[in-house]
Formats: structure tokens, C-alpha cells, sequence
């Protein structure tokens, strides 16, 4: 059996109050398995919060402390560590940017945005001072720090799985918020994590026959041990769905979607052609003959 790794409480609220937990859990001797019985939580799920990786659900830090017998210390600090796992992301997005940490797969439909997963420097900087324009530098950076942060799950070379359906207007159409190298910049980072196999992204062409939820993103987020997660937003709002008969729906809208869009190698092509055609001011001709075809 592999060495413990122990949890490094100074690194954040979360491996602190996880740190904690765990101490106190070992001195009353108790295994994961007896610290959750009685509660409606796995013991892989406080695992997670013990190893800083997760945020504790004021019920279970409420079992904790009674079985502990730490006088609410573990209930009193929910609020710090949601704080802090929430940080510059919108408080109804911080639970869905933690689940994509211990994700398996992730799956999005785009019909208005470039993921955020995806985006570069460049286009979150541009979108986020559209969104909020009233926002202080420092609080732009922020978001912008905290959106470009979530990529780093793209470190690990399998996990999670990705898949990305793009409306084909992301491609092809000149963006008012950014300039034409700006978009080459954007659409060959795609390219690249597509090339490396890293994610993979299809393109769904104007002309599909399909039209179901072309309005409205999807994100289908599946766990190893965990119910799939199904998260929808607009600009100012988001709504994460558990319901496992809402998913499916969801999810059967999703893939008629995806097999109306051109396959991943196809989809590659037509990123990396129009990434030329942004870099070479060919994007208006080329934007045009799309539309006539």
C-alpha cells in the first residue's frame, strides 16, 4: 500500500480546515468508513474534504461535529472554505469549477462563447470586461486569473475526458471583442489541445439539420463515484442540475446535437483553416462562402 500523503493545511482554507478534520478524526480513532456512518455521505467523499479537494456541505460538517465531538468548529468554518473555494468565480459557478477538479468527463455544447475551459488570455480579458464593465482592474485580473486557472486540468494527459461541440459561428465569424490575430490566437489554442488529444472538438456547421437547446449552453460533468452533473448559464446566472431524469433529457439533446456536428479530425481542419484566414484578413471572403454553401 502506497505511502499517506498528508495534507499541507497552509496551502488554503480548504487543506487547512481538511488538514484539521482529518487530525481530529485519527485522535478519536475513528476510520473514514465509522466517521461518516449515520450521515448520507460516502467515505470517499470526506477523503476529498480531508485532502483539501472538496468543500464540506454544512449537513455533513454538522454529522462531523457531533460524532467528533468538536463543538461546531467544522459547521462554523463551512462559510471560510466555501469563501475560499468560491474566490473570484461567480458564487452560483464556484461549486461547478470545483466538480470539473474531480471530474471524469466533461462535455459542452457552445453556441454564444468559447468555454471557458478553452479560452485564452485574450478572449476571457475581452469577455469579462464586456460582462462587467464597471469592474475594477483588480477585480477583472481576478476572474481573468481564476478562468485561465481552470485550464490547468488540461496538465493531467487523461483526465478528465473532454468533449466540445462548437456552434460553427464561434469559428468563422469576426468577433466585435477581439481583433483578427486575437481570434488566430484563440482558435489555434483549440487546435493545439485538439492536435494533442487532449480534448476533442467538433464543429456544428450552419446548415445542421438539428435545432433542439441551439440557444442555451449545456455542460455535462460525469464522476467516478458521483451522479452526473448537468449545468446551464446565461451572462448573470447559472443553474447546475442533479436530477438524474432532467440529465437524461438534457443529455438526448446533447447528443443529437453532437452527431449533427462534422467529426473531430473534420472539425480540426475547418479550426485551423480559419485561424489562417483570421491571420491573413481572409476571414470576411471566406465567412461568405460558408454562408452560401
Amino acid at each position: 500500500m502506497p505511502a499517506r500523503k498528508d495534507v499541507d493545511g497552509s496551502m488554503s482554507v480548504p487543506s487547512f480546515c481538511g488538514a484539521e478534520l482529518r487530525w481530529k478524526r485519527e485522535a478519536a480513532g475513528l476510520t473514514l468508513q465509522e466517521a461518516v456512518e449515520g450521515s448520507f455521505f460516502a467515505q470517499s467523499y470526506l477523503s476529498e474534504i480531508e485532502r483539501g479537494t472538496r468543500r464540506m456541505p454544512v449537513e455533513l460538517a454538522r454529522h462531523v461535529d457531533r460524532v467528533l465531538e468538536t463543538d461546531g468548529f467544522f459547521e462554523r468554518r463551512c462559510e471560510d472554505v466555501r469563501k475560499a473555494r468560491q474566490g473570484a468565480h461567480a458564487e452560483y459557478f464556484a461549486p461547478v469549477a470545483e466538480a470539473e477538479t474531480r471530474a471524469r468527463t466533461i462535455e459542452e455544447w457552445s453556441n454564444s462563447l468559447i468555454p471557458g475551459l478553452l479560452q485564452t488570455e485574450s478572449y476571457a480579458r475581452a469577455v469579462i470586461h464586456s460582462t462587467h464593465p464597471l469592474d475594477t482592474p483588480g477585480e477583472a485580473d481576478a476572474k481573468i486569473r481564476a478562468r485561465l486557472q481552470r485550464a490547468r486540468l488540461f496538465d493531467d494527459a487523461k483526465r478528465p475526458e473532454y468533449w466540445v461541440v462548437l456552434h460553427e459561428s464561434l469559428v468563422q465569424d469576426p468577433s466585435p471583442l477581439l481583433s483578427a490575430s486575437e481570434m488566430a490566437e484563440q482558435l489555434d489554442q483549440i487546435a493545439a489541445l485538439g492536435r494533442g488529444r487532449r480534448i476533442a472538438p467538433q464543429v456544428l456547421p450552419w446548415n445542421a439539420p438539428t435545432r433542439p437547446f441551439t440557444g442555451l449552453s449545456l455542460k455535462f460533468i460525469e464522476f467516478d463515484d458521483e451522479p452526473p452533473l448537468m449545468y446551464t448559464e446565461g451572462p448573470y446566472h447559472g443553474q447546475a442540475i442533479d436530477d438524474p431524469a432532467l440529465v437524461k433529457q438534457y443529455r438526448k439533446a446533447y447528443d443529437r446535437l453532437r452527431a449533427a456536428a462534422l467529426p473531430p479530425e473534420a472539425s480540426l481542419d475547418r479550426i485551423e483553416e480559419a485561424a489562417e484566414d483570421f491571420r491573413n484578413g481572409k476571414q470576411r471572403h471566406r465567412l461568405e462562402r460558408c454562408r452560401l454553401a
